[in-house]
C-alpha cells in the first residue's frame, strides 16, 4: 500500500494508545507498521539523506504534532499517553484528522468545536516562504532535541559523563578534553560531580553537578549544591539535569547573587548540544540569496 503522510497517522496513532496506558515511540512505530500492513521494503525505506527512516521521521512528526495540540501528555522521555483531549477527539470522522483540524480542536474542545469546512485555513501555504521556513526549521530542532534527550535517557551514567565534557569542551570550558576529561566525573564530594577550569588559562575554575533526572529538580537538591559551592569557597557551579527545574529551584539561584549557579535543563542541554554539534550531523544546509543592492547602484 502506499505509505501514509505524517496527518494520516493521526486518526490511528490515537487510537493505538487509547487505552490511556504508558507508551513509547518505539512500540507505537512497530503498531503503526502493522497497521498499514507495511512490508520489509517500505519499513526500511528511508528519507533523501539516508539518515533515517521514512515511516519512522513520519510517525515522529505525528507526534510532535499530537503534542503539541495537546492531544498526547508525556510521561517520561520518549513515552506518553493519550490525554483527556485526544480521547475527545476520537469521536470525530477519522477523515477529518489534519494538522488544521486538531489545532482547532485543541484550541477550541469537543464543545467548541466548528465544522471542518467552516474554519479558516490558517495553514502555511498563506504565509510568505521566509516564514514558513523558519517554522519548520523550529519544528525541525524541536524533534531533534527530543531525540536527544530519549537516546541520552538510553545510555549509562558514565557516556552522559562523557557527553557532558565534550559539550563544555566545546563551548570553550575545560580547556583541553583530556584536562576537562580527568575532572568531570571524578568528584564526590557534597554534590559536586567535577571541577573544571573557566577558560584554557584556568584563571578560575566551575564546579559541576549533572545527573539523568526524570523527575522535577526541586530546591533542595539545588540548596544542597549551592552549600557544597559554599564549602569549597567556589563563586561559580553548573547544574545540569535532563529533565526540568521547579520554579522555586530557580528562584532560589537568584536569591544568593554571592555565588553564580547556572541551570541547564533537559530542553537547553538537547539545545546547546544541536548548537555545538554534539551528538549531532549535518543533513544538508540551504543558502537563501536575495538580490545585492550594491551591486545595481546605478538604479
Amino acid at each position: 500500500m502506499v505509505m501514509p503522510d505524517y496527518q494520516s497517522l493521526y486518526y490511528p496513532f490515537l487510537r493505538s494508545i487509547e487505552d490511556g496506558k504508558e507508551h513509547s515511540i518505539r512500540d507505537t512505530i512497530d503498531n503503526l507498521s502493522k497497521c498499514f500492513d507495511l512490508t520489509d521494503e517500505e519499513k526500511k525505506e528511508r528519507l533523501p539523506n539516508g539518515k533515517q527512516g521514512k515511516f519512522e521521521n513520519r510517525v515522529r512528526w505525528a507526534q510532535m504534532r499530537l503534542k503539541k495540540a495537546e492531544l498526547l501528555e508525556t510521561t517520561g522521555w520518549g513515552k506518553f499517553k493519550i490525554s483527556d483531549l485526544g480521547l475527545d477527539i476520537l469521536k470525530f470522522d477519522p477523515s477529518t484528522f489534519n494538522d488544521k483540524f486538531i489545532m482547532e480542536f485543541s484550541g477550541s474542545g469537543a464543545n467548541g468545536l466548528k465544522h471542518v469546512e467552516e474554519i479558516e485555513d490558517n495553514s502555511k501555504a498563506s504565509k510568505p516562504p521566509e516564514e514558513v521556513l523558519e517554522e519548520t526549521y523550529e519544528e525541525l530542532r524541536q524533534q531533534l532535541a527530543q531525540e536527544l534527550l530519549e537516546r541520552i535517557m538510553g545510555c549509562s551514567p558514565e557516556f552522559f559523563e562523557s557527553l557532558v565534557v565534550d559539550l563544555l569542551v566545546a563551548m570553550g570550558y575545560g580547556g583541553s578534553r583530556k584536562d576537562a576529561g580527568q575532572a568531570v566525573g571524578k568528584s564526590s564530594d557534597g554534590g559536586i560531580d567535577g571541577i573544571i577550569k573557566e577558560d584554557k588559562l584556568g584563571l578560575d575554575a566551575v564546579y559541576i553537578q549533572a545527573k539523568r533526572w526524570q523527575t522535577t529538580v526541586g530546591s533542595p537538591t539545588v540548596r544542597e549544591f549551592a552549600g557544597s559551592l559554599m564549602g569549597q569557597n567556589a563563586r561559580k557551579g553548573v547544574l545540569i539535569t535532563t529533565s526540568q527545574f521547579s520554579n522555586e529551584a530557580k528562584n532560589y539561584v537568584c536569591a544568593i547573587p554571592q555565588t553564580k549557579i547556572v541551570l541547564i535543563d533537559g530542553e537547553q542541554l538537547a539545545q546547546l548540544m544541536i548548537d555545538h554539534d554534539i551528538g549531532v550531523t549535518d543533513v544538508a544546509s540551504y543558502r537563501i540569496k536575495k538580490a545585492d543592492l550594491d551591486y545595481f547602484g546605478e538604479l
